[in-house]
């Protein structure tokens, strides 16, 4: 997976939203998941991350 980046003056602008969730990630064997719905498998997804934990 790339990884992209970040610095303070990034903008995201993104077009023909379909959905929007809030999820929390979740250790998956070494590494990290976050799940979502079945009606979203082959679509573009992009995950955008935050220093805010939720519970």
């Amino acid at each position: 997976m790339k990884k992209v980046t970040v610095n303070k003056k990034t903008e995201l602008k993104i077009s023909d939203i379909v959905g929007f969730m809030i999820k929390k990630v979740t250790p998956f064997g070494t590494g990290a998941k976050v799940d979502c719905p079945k009606e979203y498998i082959g679509k573009e997804v992009y995950l955008v991350v935050t220093n805010k934990e939720i519970d």
